[in-house]
């Protein structure tokens, strides 16, 4: 079963693709919003397409701010200024969704994807 993310525009290409390689659908924030949308209005969109909100942008990861149990589901990438990690981090998270396959998995969770670990926050 594939699952549907909704891409912030800082999110880089190479994990878009490998998303999509996985055979997950990708939307990417551009296509949808302008870039410069507020995040308030980039995760309202990510809710009305019906699908997880992939970003790095750490505001999102913030749970005062963005309850993930107001939301289909939060997946924060942390490169730390390190996109040499990418492949390593990329791997990981696929093979997460390769086991946990069900949007519904994600819902009301922030997933916090980082090189050596996965971590939820409700």
């Amino acid at each position: 079963m594939s699952l549907k993310f909704f891409i912030d525009q800082c999110v880089p290409n190479s994990i878009i693709q490998r998303l999509r390689d996985a055979g997950h659908e990708a939307l990417v924030l551009i296509d949808y919003i302008p870039i410069e949308s507020p995040d308030i209005e980039v995760i309202a969109k990510a809710q009305e397409l019906n699908a997880i909100l992939v970003s790095l942008n750490g505001d999102f990861a913030d749970i005062v701010t963005y309850p993930p149990s107001a939301y289909q589901g939060i997946i924060s990438i942390q490169l730390r200024n390190h996109p040499e990690i990418i492949p390593q981090l990329m791997t990981r998270l696929i093979d997460y969704l390769s086991l946990q396959d069900s949007g519904e998995h994600y819902r009301g969770k922030l997933m916090i994807v980082e090189v050596f670990r996965i971590r939820f926050r409700e």
